[in-house]
């Protein structure tokens, strides 16, 4: 291939298709109802199942499980171009799509993938993962959900705080299957966690509470998840006891790297808006974008934003679903990008004054959702240490 025809962000025709039917599929589906489920704090169920129409909730999974077999680079443009829209909606799609069934399609059984997968990705069934605790959230051994192997069964005990499609609706039921953390006992006075799958049936699962009156992602219900004496048989749990730190790191990558896209999509959003609206307004007697300060922001917004926009494409480009090894510029990536998606949106609104404080214009809809994406998936301090640490082992980094 000739270097000049190579687009970073389309790199193939698959992926220009991809993109293309994405944003047909917002224009006509997803734009007409974000704000109103954004409002009502409600799920949009319906709209969800129609992106396993599309082969979106199983993107990364092989065809032989109902998936489309695509790669890192086409689960960032899926997040993109559904947040340049509805965030919320985006956010219980990244829950559902790499969290639990990309989770699945790398470290689960063959058996458990023929059970599990085929209806995941048609969206019959929704799916979440459970790590965060009440009172632990980052800090991962230091989780207090303990499950305790009884014979050829393991007795489940615990809460989830925060998970995302922990219900579906309005009434708290449950969703589908959530691939839960827990600790199974202690290995080189170390915590040893473990990973299980727990369906929706299961007795002693339930939905405690949903999170209400959240700042932003109103579009995707967040719940408490309890488990009480929740039994499972032997053959929920997923690979060997004590697997799951190397389940999460790998998958982690993957999160980090959708949520940073997720900020490129409200950042592009914001932009457009922005730009528009300073061309059309007019303050004594000149357009808008003509004052310097307005095109300080449009100019520093724009600037922000394709920076981050390389980065995140690039590091997709050389992320593998199935390895572990990019945690340095996975972290980067949503270090850099979530907070320049919450800047770009705030300086939209800046420019749009009070037009900007309203529902009407979005970018207060996309503000509020942009602080999200500081916080979950790995706050900015955690992603500041772990590059901090890695650059300790991996200096030659710096090199390239």
């Amino acid at each position: 291939m000739n270097f000049s025809d190579y687009d970073l962000f389309n790199p193939t025709e698959d992926h220009k298709m991809l993109r293309d039917t994405v944003r047909q599929f917002v224009k006509a589906e997803v734009e007409p109802q974000a704000a109103k489920f954004d409002r009502e704090e409600k799920f949009n169920l319906p709209l969800f199942r129609k992106l396993g129409d599309l082969g979106l909730l199983g993107i990364t999974v092989n065809q032989d499980y109902g998936g489309s077999g695509m790669d890192a680079v086409s689960t960032v443009i899926a997040h993109e171009e559904l947040s340049y829209s509805d965030p919320g909606l985006c956010l219980a799609y990244l829950a559902h799509s790499m969290l639990c069934v990309n989770n699945a399609a790398v470290n689960a059984s063959e058996e458990q993938k023929q059970k599990y997968l085929p209806k995941l990705c048609s969206g019959e069934w929704v799916g979440a993962m459970a790590m965060s605790e009440p009172h632990v959230g980052t800090d991962v051994l230091g989780m207090a959900t303990t499950a305790i192997q009884q014979g050829k069964e393991f007795i489940l005990n615990g809460q989830k705080m925060w998970i995302t499609n922990g219900c579906v609706d309005d009434e708290g039921t449950a969703c589908d299957i959530v691939w839960v953390y827990a600790r199974t006992g202690t290995k080189n006075n170390r915590p040893e966690i473990s990973t299980f799958i727990v369906e929706k049936s299961d007795k002693g699962f339930t939905v405690g509470q949903k999170i209400r009156d959240k700042t932003g992602m109103r579009a995707s219900n967040t719940a408490e998840l309890v488990f009480t004496d929740c039994k499972l048989s032997e053959d929920r749990l997923v690979g060997k006891l004590g697997d799951s730190i190397t389940h999460m790191m790998r998958n982690l990558q993957l999160e980090r790297l959708t949520l940073a896209a997720m900020s490129l999509g409200i950042a592009k959003r914001s932009l457009e808006v922005m730009n528009r609206y300073a061309g059309e307004r007019q303050a004594f007697g000149k357009s808008l974008r003509e004052f310097g300060q307005i095109q300080r922001y449009i100019g520093d917004s724009y600037a922000e934003y394709m920076a981050s926009r390389c980065y995140v494409y690039e590091t997709a480009r050389r992320l593998k679903l199935d390895q572990y090894g990019l945690r340095l510029d996975s972290d980067g990536v949503k270090l850099v990008a979530t907070t320049m998606g919450k800047n770009v949106a705030d300086r939209a609104m800046q420019v749009l004054g009070g037009y900007g404080y309203v529902g009407e214009y979005v970018v207060e809809r996309l503000w509020r959702d942009a602080k999200l994406l500081e916080i979950g998936g790995g706050t900015l301090e955690a992603h500041q240490k772990n590059i901090t640490n890695d650059l300790v082992k991996n200096a030659e980094a710096l090199t390239r």
